[in-house]
C-alpha cells in the first residue's frame, strides 16, 4: 500500500475508533440523556479512543518513512559489486542517486549499466516489502490498541483529563518543533555566512560600494570582477521599501480611520473585505501589473516631463508594493482603532469636540502604539518582497537614491545567486547566505521594536 493511501486509512480508522469509543460510553450510560452518570462526556471517551489509536500508529508511520530510505540504501549498497562499493563517497552518492532515479522512473532504465539496473530492481523490491510491512504493522497496532482502549472505557474513566493531558503534550511538542526548526534555520544560515566572511571580509561586505558577485572559474576568464560590497543592495532595498511605505501608510491609515469612524455598517461590510482582497492577490500578479502597466506609464510621464526614466525603476516597484501592503496597514490600524473604548469618544463629544478633533486628539493618540507596531511589521513585509522587485525594478545593483533608476534588493540578489547549478564552495553562492543573515537580523530587529512599542505604550482600558 502506498504511504499516502496508508495515511488516509490510518486517519479513517482513527475516526472510526472515535465513534466506537463514543458509542461504548453511551452504552454505559444506559441512554443518551443519562450521560451525566459518566465522569466525562461521551465525546471525550471517543476522543480518547481516537488519540490512543491514532498517535502510536502515526508515530510508527512517521519514523518508518524517515529511516526507510537509509535502511533500504544500506541493503542495496551491500549487494553492489566491489568495484562500485569502493568508489569515493561523492561518486558513490551519484550512483545511489542514479539507482533511486531509475527505481522511481525518472531515468530510462535501458541506458543503465546491468549492475545499476539490478540494484534499482532490488531497491524497488525492498521498497515494496517495506510498504506492505508498514501497512501491516500500523493497522495491526491501531486495531490492537482500539480493542484494548475500548475495553477499558468505564463510567469512572477520567477521559476528559486524559484527553486534555494528551493535547497539552501535543501542543508542547509542536511548539518545540517550531522552536528547533527556527534555531536550525538560523544555524544553517549562520554557518554558511561565516564561511563567506572567511573569504570576503565583513567590512568589505557591509561597507563596499560595488556589487558584482561574478567569480572567475578559470584563470583566463574575463568579465568576472568578484566585488561583494553590499551597500548598493541595501540602499536599493531601503529605497523601494521607503516608497512602498509612503504609499501604504497614509492610504492604509486613512482608510482604517474612515471605516472605523465614518463609514456605516453596510459600507464597512462591503469595503473592508474588498480592501483585504488585495492581500490575497499573488505577488506575481502584482509583478505583472508593475511591469506591464505601472512602469510604462511612469516612463511615458517622465519622458513628457523631460526626465530620464529607466524601463525598470524603483518607483514602479515601490508604488505597486505599497498597494500590496495597504490591506496589511489598514487591517492592523482598524483593529487598534476599534480597540479604543467608546467611553473616550463619548467623553470628547461631551466636551464639545467635533468628530475630526476626537479622531486627531483622542482616538489616534490612544491607538498610536498599535499603529506604529503595524507599520513596522509592514516594513518587514516590504523588505522581504521579491517577485515585484524582480519584474519591475530589475537586477542592477546601482548605487543611487534616484527612484527613476533601476535598483535591486536583498531578496532579489539571494534568488539570483542561487539560481541554476551552483557550487556551495564559491563566494558567489555563499554571498546569498550572508545577505540572508543580514535580512534576518533586520526583520528580527523590526519585529522586536514593534513588540516593544506596543507593550510599552499600550493603554490598559477597563
Amino acid at each position: 500500500m502506498p504511504p499516502a493511501y496508508l495515511l488516509i486509512a490510518l486517519l479513517g480508522l482513527s475516526t472510526a475508533a472515535y465513534y466506537f469509543g463514543r458509542r461504548k460510553a453511551f452504552a454505559l450510560s444506559g441512554r443518551a440523556e443519562g450521560a451525566a452518570k459518566l465522569h466525562s462526556r461521551p465525546t471525550y471517551h471517543g476522543a480518547l479512543t481516537a488519540l490512543w489509536c491514532g498517535i502510536p500508529a502515526l508515530l510508527i508511520f512517521g519514523f518508518w518513512l524517515v529511516f526507510e530510505n537509509q535502511v533500504i540504501t544500506h541493503l542495496v549498497v551491500k549487494e553492489l559489486p566491489e568495484a562500485i562499493r569502493s568508489l569515493a563517497p561523492d561518486r558513490m552518492n551519484l550512483v545511489i542517486n542514479d539507482i533511486r532515479n531509475i527505481e522511481s522512473g525518472s531515468f530510462a532504465s535501458q541506458a543503465a549499466e546491468p549492475a545499476i539496473q539490478a540494484a534499482a530492481d532490488h531497491y524497488h523490491r525492498l521498497r515494496s516489502i517495506s510498504n506492505h510491512a508498514l501497512a501491516a504493522v500500523s493497522i495491526a497496532l491501531l486495531t490492537a490498541i482500539a480493542v484494548l482502549v475500548r475495553g477499558r472505557i468505564t463510567a469512572g474513566l477520567r477521559a476528559r483529563n486524559q484527553v486534555e493531558a494528551i493535547l497539552t503534550v501535543l501542543l508542547v511538542a509542536c511548539s518545540t518543533i517550531a522552536i528547533f526548526t527556527t534555531i536550525g534555520i538560523i544555524l544553517s544560515v549562520l554557518y554558511e555566512a561565516i564561511r563567506f566572511f572567511k573569504v570576503i571580509p565583513i567590512t568589505q561586505f557591509l561597507f563596499g560600494l560595488d556589487w558584482s558577485p561574478q567569480m572567475a572559474i578559470r584563470a583566463d576568464q574575463v568579465g568576472s570582477s568578484g566585488a561583494f560590497g553590499a551597500v548598493p543592495v541595501f540602499l536599493g532595498t531601503i529605497l523601494i521599501s521607503a516608497i512602498a511605505m509612503v504609499v501604504a501608510v497614509p492610504i492604509g491609515l486613512m482608510s482604517a480611520i474612515y471605516l472605523s469612524e465614518y463609514a456605516g455598517k453596510r459600507l464597512r461590510a462591503v469595503a473592508k473585505p474588498l480592501i483585504e482582497v488585495l492581500a490575497g492577490i499573488p505577488t506575481v500578479v502584482y509583478g505583472f501589473f508593475a511591469a506591464l502597466t505601472v512602469a510604462p506609464v511612469i516612463r511615458d510621464w517622465g519622458s513628457r516631463l523631460g526626465l530620464d526614466v529607466a524601463s525598470e525603476s524603483a518607483l514602479a516597484a515601490g508604488l505597486v508594493m505599497g498597494i500590496m501592503i495597504i490591506p496589511f496597514v489598514s487591517s492592523l490600524s482598524d483593529d487598534f482603532i476599534n480597540a479604543v473604548p467608546q467611553s473616550l469618544r463619548d467623553g470628547a463629544y461631551s466636551l464639545g469636540a467635533t468628530r475630526s478633533e476626537t479622531i486627531r486628539q483622542v482616538i489616534v493618540p490612544a491607538a498610536i502604539p498599535g499603529i506604529i507596531g503595524g507599520v513596522l511589521l509592514a516594513v518587514s513585509r516590504a523588505i522581504g518582497e521579491t517577485m515585484i522587485v524582480v519584474m519591475a525594478a530589475g537586477l542592477s545593483a546601482n548605487l543611487t537614491v534616484n527612484p527613476l533608476k533601476a535598483v535591486t534588493t536583498v531578496t532579489v540578489q539571494i534568488v539570483t545567486l542561487l539560481v541554476g547549478d551552483q557550487e556551495f564552495d564559491s563566494p558567489k553562492t555563499l554571498a546569498a547566505f550572508a545577505l540572508g543573515l543580514i535580512l534576518f537580523i533586520v526583520t528580527l530587529c523590526l519585529n522586536v521594536i514593534a513588540l516593544y512599542v506596543v507593550r510599552k505604550y499600550r493603554e490598559q482600558y477597563e
